[in-house]
Order: structure tokens, then C-alpha cells, then sequence
């Protein structure tokens, strides 16, 4: 048995030390919190649990640190008003930024059979998992899946759509609900940046000006070129077969046949979700060896069905675990705005590759913020619907019930418009699961009126002065051109929901990795990506359900804000895009705080499977775009749209050309 004081007084320990201040472990937790997967990197221990129990028979001097537990007061007696007196928890983080040998260091004291559990265990009580969480007193009963009633919701303005439509059908009658010009709406004629929208692809090869070959040579072109600045857009991509789908895409054009306003429309896809004929990767050097791709995901067999050029696998995050976009695998996604600056993950390439115009749309997968966040990093729009609004089948399963893929679009009406062609009542799921669908009526601004936006002071707040003054402003010209009204709001609990979050997504990619856990070679894993999957494997049944009961707590406050508003309304980051740093670029780095700060307003929509967009709306000082977020009733993705359409309106005369940009509209 190793003595607590000698613990304390060895070198690697007092290494350690730096990371295990208050809270730092759950930032780092934050810093996880996409499509995390969970191992014990031991292999002879691998696709095991390190429980309280056998940390407790490993050590029996274990009692000595446990924490007493939050006991929680019934949800229904949590004041939610701007008089409430619940408290907002900071994370309160003091921990360095660690790349290179101190995070080799790390890994190796995480992983050590003698020491990791107890690290693991001082790291989990020092952050408040065990006293938020793991040890608390909840009366609310576990809550597995983020289901809502839909029956009372009702939506203006918008346009149902019969369930029986094709997805090409659907886009079709999308299109109906566009302006006619989309310019004399959204672009200020003074500017001199714009985004081309999948209308304008659309155009320009129904009137010869271009063809979907020509904008397929040019892509190419462009990717080939973006390598000498080390963009790492894709991880995978094939011209052969791009240019066989421009070639048969351009021939319908000159039939005078297109499938769709999406034919020939390039969409590229993240390394997450299958489509064929790419290897499904996610972000690691392993995971397609032991799960192949046999066929494409339902929603690229929607998008293929509609005529969409697939260009490729962007680049993410590894196993979706963090923020920051750095993959020491396959390279670090550079922010198109500065290529020194990260792209923010874990759906980096899918948003860089929108923001360097490459292609109007591309999809992502949302587990925790993976989309909205490297949009609002990179200046794009992010949309995730309700959970169940989208079919998983074809994912990769790390996530159950806090994953779906999501869209990264130029614009909310390409957003929309993939939406259309991806949604729609699920071949595996009953009509009566889910409200139908409904699209929003977009030829005006002003055609939704009192609007309520609530707002959470002390949580809108915590961010950088920049983007709260810039996401303020953006409420005031809401209230200003259309008259809605922010509404003064408390919402509780959000740290504690953060680390709910959190063990839930970590023990559900437990239990869909372990088949593979034992054949798995951890040389084959990132130094940070390690230190996450050291973590996962120490929750336990108690932890989750634990998880759930407060799941359960935050879909009654919720409910019961959505009762005083139309959406919740915060930034989207608590950041921009931070440096990328050249020590990084192969072992990977843990910033606790940039990665708390980036997920900080993420959270709700995964693991209350809400849907949420979030839109540019400014710059800070160096010229990195800053997001707002909605946070919608379930099931109400045509409002969030409009609301988002009109909030981009109001910001896109001022929008600013990345310094890394592809015009593949561009005329000879």
C-alpha cells in the first residue's frame, strides 16, 4: 500500500497537481464533451469499470476523501424567475495550458495501475462530480431518453408538409417558402463578401453560366492548394469519384432534368457518419478496421437521393473528444479566418470547410456542441433539430441519446434547405413519435411577431467582454427592427447539468466500444484523447442514474421556461477561436480553460434534446466571428429557423471575407 503522505510528496504527483485544482478535471470534461468514447488504457484492463467499490478494496483509506453529497430541493419548488436566489455556478479554473511531454507525463500517471484510480478518484471529488453528482440526494426518478410532448406546440407562419413526400419533394417544397431574391432580403449592396447559398449553385448550372464539373475541378483545385497552408480540411477525399458524380450531375443539367435544387450541390461529411465509398474513421487511426462502412448513413442516402455532390470525410476531433480540432492523426483544422487559430471540434473540417467556401453546406454530429461550436468559431450557421427529428442509423453509435448529426451551412436557408431534404418520419420510428413537419415561411423578415427571448443573466454573461457586448447588441436590434422582447429568466443547475451530461455521454460509449476494447492498441490513440479515456472508465451505475435523475430536473425547468418564452437566448462560445500552437500539432494539448468557455452554452440541446442554431452576429478586435445561440421549444425547428433568419438579416451587409477563401462560383 502507498502512504497518502508519500502520494503527495512524489514528483509525478506534484505534476499532477497542476491539473487536479478545483474543477479542472471538469473542465477538461467540458473539453470532452462531443462524441467522447470511453477505455481504460490499460489493455488487460480494458473494457473494464474502475468503480468506488474497487477503488475502495484498492484502497482502503479511500473513505478519507469521499465528499458529502448536494442534496437537491424538489425541482418544482426551484424559483425560476429573475428574483430566484439559486445560485450561478462559475467553473473556477486555474490549471496551464499542457501540450508536448507534460501531457505524455499525465497519460502515464492516469494509466498507471497503482496510482491512475486514485488520481482519477481525487480528480472526480476535487471538481464536484462526487458531490454534485456521484454522491448526491435527488428525489426526481431517472430520466433515460429526452423525449417531450408535442401536442400543445403550435408554430405560425409556417408551411406542414406531408409526410408522404419524397426528399427531393421536399426540398422542392422548400424552395416555396424562400424569397423569390434572396439578395434584396440579406445582402447589404455595400458589402462587398458573400457566402454563394445553394440557390446560387443552383442557378448558375440551370442558366450554363457554370456546371456541376466545372465547380468539381475547381474544388479540387482548391483543396490541393489549401495543403501548403495546412488547412487539414478532410481526412479523406476522392477525386475519381467526385468527378464521376459532377459528370453524371452535369448531365442532368444539360437534360434538363436535376433531381433537385440540390443536384449537383457539393456537401461534405464528417468523419463520423458513413458514406461510401470512404472508410468511417472517427478521427482515429483504428475504429474503421474493426467497424467498416457497408452503406451510406440515411441521411446521405437522403442528400445522395437528391442529386448532392459528396466531396469527402472532414477532418474532426479524435473520437469527438474536444473542442479544439487538433488531431495529431490526420492534422489540426486551421480557422479560415486565421489559420492560426483553432477551428473549434469536434466538427472542425465540416465548419472550416463552409467558412472557406469550398461548399455551401456539410454535415456534422452534435453530442455536445460539435456543431454549433466550430460554427460560431468559423462564422457559419449550425443547426441541430430535436433529437428524434433526425434518424441516427449509419452514425457511429458513441452517443445514444445525446448524439445526432446536425448541419453546418453559408446560410440559415441552406440550413433549412438541407433540413428538408435530411428530416421527415423515420422508416424505424411510428408517425405518432414526433409532430409532422413543418417548414418556415421565409419570404419576410417581419412575418413572426411577439416574440419572447429569455435570458439568464449571470450564464449570458459568462463570457469575454466582446462577445457579450456584440450578442447584447444583437438583442437590442431584435427588439429594435422587430419588437422582441427579452425576457428576464433563472435557469438552475447548469454546472450540475454540464457533468451529468458529461457521465451520461462517457458511460453510454462505454458500453458501445467495449467489443473492441481488448484488441485495441493505445499507440494507436492521442496523448489527450488518452487522458479523456482514462477518465471515461471510472463512472458507474450510480453516477449515470444519478445523471438521469438530474436529467430529469432540467426538463422540468425547461418545460417551465418555455412557459415564460419562445427560445432561450445565449452566445454560443464563450470564446473565439484561441491559438493553435505548433507543440500541439502532434501530441495534442488540455486547455481546461479555453475548453470550458468554448462548451459553456452547448449543453441543453444534447442532453435535453433541444434544438438549437446558432448564427454570426460580429467580430471581436482581431476579427474572429462570434455566434448567438437559440435554444428552441422541442420540436419547433421552423421558428428557430425564422428567428435565425431574421437575426442573420440584420448582421449579413457586415460579414467579412475569411483570409483563407475559395470562390468556386467565380466566372473565367
Amino acid at each position: 500500500m502507498i502512504p497518502p503522505r508519500f502520494l503527495s510528496s512524489t514528483p509525478l504527483l506534484r505534476t499532477f497537481r497542476l491539473f487536479s485544482s478545483s474543477h479542472q478535471l471538469s473542465i477538461f470534461l467540458a473539453n470532452s464533451a462531443f462524441n467522447p468514447s470511453i477505455y481504460t488504457p490499460n489493455v488487460k484492463e480494458a473494457g473494464t469499470l474502475i468503480t468506488p467499490r474497487k477503488l475502495k478494496n484498492r484502497f482502503p483509506f479511500m473513505g478519507l476523501f469521499r465528499s458529502a453529497g448536494k442534496v437537491y430541493k424538489p425541482a418544482t419548488d426551484v424559483n425560476l424567475g429573475p428574483d430566484s436566489k439559486e445560485s450561478y455556478l462559475h467553473a473556477n479554473v486555474k490549471a496551464p495550458r499542457v501540450a508536448g511531454l507534460l501531457v505524455k507525463i499525465f497519460v502515464w500517471i492516469l494509466e498507471s495501475r497503482i496510482i491512475g484510480p486514485l488520481v482519477v478518484y481525487i480528480l472526480k471529488k476535487d471538481n464536484l462530480i462526487h458531490k454534485l453528482v456521484s454522491f448526491a440526494v435527488i428525489r426526481e426518478p431517472p430520466l433515460f431518453t429526452n423525449t417531450h410532448n408535442w401536442e400543445d406546440i403550435a408554430e405560425h407562419n409556417v408551411v406542414l408538409v406531408k409526410h408522404e413526400l419524397s426528399p427531393a419533394e421536399r426540398v422542392q417544397e422548400v424552395l416555396d417558402c424562400l424569397p423569390p431574391n434572396l439578395e434584396s432580403i440579406l445582402t447589404d449592396p455595400a458589402s462587398s463578401f458573400q457566402r454563394w447559398t445553394v440557390r446560387d449553385f443552383s442557378s448558375a448550372y440551370k442558366s450554363g453560366e457554370t456546371t456541376p464539373l466545372a465547380v468539381a475541378k475547381r474544388f479540387l483545385a482548391a483543396v490541393k492548394e489549401s495543403t501548403d497552408l495546412q488547412m487539414a480540411f478532410f481526412i479523406n477525399y476522392n477525386a475519381q469519384d467526385i468527378l464521376r458524380q459532377a459528370e453524371e450531375s452535369t448531365l442532368r443539367y444539360k437534360r434538363g432534368s436535376p433531381v433537385s435544387a440540390m443536384d449537383g450541390i457539393l456537401v461534405a461529411i464528417k468523419d463520423e457518419i458513413d458514406c461510401l465509398p470512404y472508410p468511417t474513421t472517427g478521427g482515429t487511426k483504428w475504429l474503421h478496421k474493426v467497424r467498416p462502412c457497408t452503406n451510406d448513413a440515411r441521411c446521405v442516402k437522403q442528400l445522395r437521393s437528391c442529386g448532392a455532390i459528396f466531396v469527402g470525410k472532414t477532418n474532426m476531433h479524435e473520437l469527438g473528444a474536444g473542442t479544439s480540432g487538433i488531431n495529431p492523426h490526420y492534422g489540426s483544422t486551421r480557422n479560415p479566418y486565421n489559420i492560426n487559430r483553432v477551428s473549434g471540434g469536434s466538427s472542425s473540417g465540416s465548419a472550416a470547410a463552409v467558412c472557406a467556401g469550398l461548399c455551401p453546406v456539410a454535415l456534422g454530429v452534435d453530442g455536445g456542441g460539435s456543431v454549433r461550436m466550430p460554427a460560431a468559431l468559423c462564422g457559419v450557421v449550425g443547426f441541430k433539430p430535436t433529437s428524434g427529428r433526425l434518424s441516427n442509423s449509419g452514425v457511429l453509435p458513441l452517443n445514444w441519446t445525446v448524439g445526432m448529426p446536425g448541419i453546418l451551412a453559408a446560410t440559415v436557408e441552406d440550413a433549412l434547405i438541407v433540413y428538408a431534404a435530411i428530416s421527415g418520419n423515420l422508416p424505424d420510428q411510428q408517425a405518432s413519435l414526433q409532430p409532422e413537419l413543418n417548414f418556415p415561411l421565409l419570404t419576410s423578415t417581419q412575418s413572426i411577431t411577439n416574440i419572447k427571448l429569455a435570458k439568464y443573466g449571470e450564464w449570458f454573461n459568462d463570457c469575454t467582454s466582446e462577445i457579450r457586448n456584440c450578442c447584447d447588441k444583437a438583442l437590442q436590434m431584435l427588439y429594435k427592427h422587430y419588437g422582441w422582447k427579452t425576457v428576464a429568466v433563472t435557469v438552475p443547475e447548469i454546472e450540475e447539468m454540464r457533468l451529468a451530461h458529461y457521465i451520461t455521454i462517457g458511460s453510454e460509449c462505454t458500453a458501445s466500444l467495449a467489443p473492441h476494447l481488448e484488441i485495441l492498441n493505445f499507440a494507436e490513440i492521442g496523448w489527450d484523447a488518452r487522458v479523456a479515456l482514462r477518465v471515461y472508465g471510472s463512472f458507474s451505475s450510480k453516477d449515470y442514474l444519478n445523471a438521469q435523475r438530474l436529467r430529469n430536473r432540467q426538463m422540468y425547468f425547461h418545460k417551465k421556461i418555455f412557459e415564460r418564452a419562445d427560445v432561450i437566448v445565449t452566445p454560443t462560445t464563450g470564446v473565439t477561436a484561441y491559438p493553435l500552437l505548433s507543440d500541439a500539432l502532434t501530441s495534442g494539448e488540455l486547455d481546461y480553460i479555453n475548453g470550458a468557455a468554448l462548451v459553456r452554452f452547448s449543453i441543453a440541446g444534447n442532453f435535453l434534446g433541444l434544438p438549437t442554431i446558432t448564427v454570426m452576429v460580429g467580430y471581436d478586435k482581431g476579427g474572429l466571428p462570434i455566434g448567438l445561440q437559440f435554444i428552441g421549444r422541442p420540436w419547433s425547428e421552423a421558428t428557430l429557423l425564422h428567428l435565425a433568419f431574421a437575426m442573420e438579416a440584420l448582421c449579413i451587409g457586415s460579414y467579412k471575407k475569411p483570409q483563407v477563401f475559395y470562390d468556386l462560383l467565380k466566372k473565367e
